[in-house]
């Protein structure tokens, strides 16, 4: 019979609970402890205030579910979300007049899906609750770990915590008869951390570990709007099909559809620009909002609500992160946003999190941790060490390259969209997929949202298509231009041999 470990995760959100589901798969005896109130409870606020969070659910997160081993969980998840076969891009054009320009991601029709946040989420928890060596520990904070002797102490929380990261309110935890708040200590062979980019697992490990860090906040806030479904027949407002870009440059404004037919939308612009919105009249609002996206308002949105909706939703920052390494001996790990926060314009960030938990527990069975046999010279703990080492090893540059990549495509979703050059290589690059399948050619969105290919592999290939590309289109040009000189030479009566001798002469 194998035996148990005891894990301890950190962090009930979609990682977190993906990485329960994981090792309790494995036997494992698991304890998922949570900051914030039963995550699956409507009145509990997320950390960063909104009431819905829409999300880009690809392959990479796919994939992930579908090595769970949990029977249903993958169909519960896909049952409830809508596909969103491209980008639909909105703007007007010089008569006047609004368009709508479709532009599909993938040649082959693969598609993305949106998913709300808290249903995945409680499709994950459902599952864990029903598993037998599974139990939830909800308003419980991580105030202390030891990762020599594996123990942690947690603060019992009576009053759910609803505040964000950057606002922190005081939520007074339980007191002792002393005055001091009640902790549990809790002893574990292994703890997962999966707490989020402002994570209290990355904290205490960094005691331990000698972890490089790195935060940056882009000159980017964000600010969530609402698009309801039209009043007369409750359909959708827009096409539900494709993710809605209006871009502007240095700021966009974006819409994803939902299940109830109405779409979450969010407005990303330098903080000067919210500065510059927030004083303006309602008429000059609502103008500006005009301006740069037309056919949000009155048309989607009307002047009302979308003040109410500017004024009433907070302005949030947006974070990246990466540090190194992401664990300690055979004792932790951080996964998700605790290893490596990235912004949102790739539509990876629970993707790569969920991929963390797959490639984790790949390391973890290719180093036999789940093996119980006699034969092996080492303990659980070193083979652990090892599958840790191995993981950090691949994972950091992986999670280098999508973090870098995320921070490049706000540029071509806020203006690139429009681009003819972009236009074009996606053209070319779908064209030599299609028509040339056996040089594995794909454009770089299909290799990071459509297939499973290490993110840093995936920088790889597509700077090297990216050579081929400007080689070809340089022969191209300079062929054209030689065949316009030879026509000009042989009209003129001078032999373009003699001139191109000359020429090599001079």
């Amino acid at each position: 019979m194998r035996s148990k470990q005891k894990i301890l995760v950190v962090g009930a959100g979609p990682v977190g609970a993906l990485a329960a589901l994981y090792a309790a798969s494995r036997g494992d005896e698991v304890a998922v402890y949570e900051l914030r109130d039963d995550l699956r409870d409507p009145s509990t606020t997320p950390l960063n205030f909104t009431k819905s969070i829409n999300l880009a659910l690809s392959e990479r997160g796919i994939n992930s579910m579908r090595h769970a081993e949990c029977e249903g969980l993958l169909d519960a998840v896909l049952e409830e979300s809508i596909p969103m076969h491209g980008r639909m891009i909105h703007g007007r054009s010089q008569d006047g007049k609004l368009y709508q320009e479709p532009q599909l991601y993938d040649a082959q029709g693969r598609y993305i899906r949106a998913v709300d946040r808290a249903m995945l989420n409680k499709r994950l928890l459902d599952y864990l609750e029903q598993m037998p060596n599974v139990t939830l520990h909800f308003n419980h904070k991580l105030t202390g770990a030891d990762f020599k002797e594996n123990i942690a102490w947690f603060e019992q929380r009576s009053v759910p915590k609803t505040d964000h990261a950057q606002n922190p309110t005081d939520n007074a935890p339980t007191k002792t008869d002393k005055g001091r708040p009640e902790e549990i200590t809790v002893e574990f062979d292994f703890m997962i951390g999966a707490d989020g980019a402002h994570s209290a697992a990355r904290f205490h490990m960094m005691k331990f570990a000698r972890l490089a860090y790195q935060q940056e906040y882009i000159d980017t806030l964000w600010c969530e709007f609402h698009i309801n479904p039209r009043s007369s027949d409750s359909s959708f407002a827009i096409s539900p099909d494709h993710l809605h870009i209006w871009p502007g440059g240095s700021f966009m404004f974006i819409a994803i559809p939902s299940v109830d037919r109405s779409f979450t939308c969010t407005l990303f612009a330098p903080e000067s620009y919210f500065t510059a919105l927030a004083p303006l009249s309602p008429e000059d609002f609502v103008s500006s909002f005009s301006k740069n996206y037309p056919g949000v308002c009155p048309e989607l949105i009307s002047p009302q609500d979308l003040r109410q909706q500017f004024t009433e939703n907070p302005n949030l920052p947006l974070l990246s992160i990466k540090c190194t390494p992401y664990h300690y001996k055979s004792s932790v790990v951080i996964l998700g946003d605790a290893a490596h926060a990235m912004v949102p314009f790739y539509g990876q960030g629970m993707n790569a999190g969920l991929e963390d938990v797959r490639v984790l527990f790949d390391f973890l069975d290719a180093h036999d941790v789940y093996n119980d046999s006699p034969k092996l010279a080492t303990s659980r703990s070193q083979r652990r060490e090892g599958a840790l080492n191995a993981y950090t090893a691949q994972r950091t540059p992986d999670a280098a390259a999508i973090n870098d990549l995320a921070l490049r495509n706000y540029q071509e979703m806020s203006a690139g969209v429009k681009s003819p050059l972009y236009r074009m290589r996606k053209w070319l690059e779908e064209s030599v997929s299609l028509y040339l399948p056996s040089l594995g050619w794909s454009t770089q969105y299909s290799r990071v949202s459509f297939e499973n290919q290490r993110y840093s592999e995936v920088e790889k290939a597509v700077a090297r298509q990216g050579k081929v590309i400007v080689t070809v289109l340089g022969l191209g040009t300079v062929g054209l231009a030689g065949l316009t000189a030879f026509g000009l030479l042989r009209r003129s009566g001078v032999s373009p041999l003699r001139a191109l001798l000359d020429t090599l002469q001079s």
